[in-house]
């Protein structure tokens, strides 16, 4: 299993052993021993691009998914899934108004998009959603239980809304 991590933001250090070791979890769970991943952490400008130029849709989003599965030669090499990528800006807003971790929130969007990649589609249909909903919850909680859970250096931050660790 390769999974490759990019990080093109600067506002936090990242834990990229730890992303990579939940990363894995996740695909374990799912029963994908050999799958191959990229996962890129990008800022708001960069995701907005990106939402632009792939899905046309202006603005920012918290994560994107690009499966290598799908389409005429999604079965060329069955073990490349595909690419996610996470907006590290929109996931720290969207921790603090949940009250939850950017951590926590980092965990949820990897999952997201993960789920993607193996074909769930939340705007499909609301079934499908509600399946994407629960899939996405049985996955946290197996996190949860395995204890791999990346570590994301807020204190990075100096404009962080989160008090540093130790004050």
């Amino acid at each position: 299993m390769e999974i490759l991590i990019e990080d093109r933001q600067d506002r936090y250090r990242i834990a990229h052993e730890e992303i990579k070791k939940k990363a894995k979890t996740i695909l374990d769970a799912l029963e994908c021993h050999d799958g191959e991943l990229s996962i890129l952490i990008v800022d708001d400008p960069e995701i907005a691009r990106l939402n632009k130029t792939y899905l046309g849709r202006s603005g920012p989003t918290n994560v994107i998914a690009f499966p290598m599965q799908e389409g005429p030669f999604g079965q060329i090499n069955p073990n490349i899934l595909g690419d996610v990528v996470i907006s590290l800006d929109t996931a720290a807003r969207e921790a603090q108004d949940a009250g939850i971790s950017v951590e926590s929130r980092l965990d949820q969007l990897l999952i997201h998009g993960i789920l993607h990649l193996f074909g769930f589609d939340h705007e499909k249909t609301p079934e499908e959603a509600k399946r994407m909903a629960k899939k996405a919850e049985e996955l946290l909680e197996f996190l949860r239980e395995s204890r791999s859970v990346p570590k994301l250096d807020e204190s990075a931050n100096l404009n962080s809304p989160w008090p540093r660790p130790g004050s």
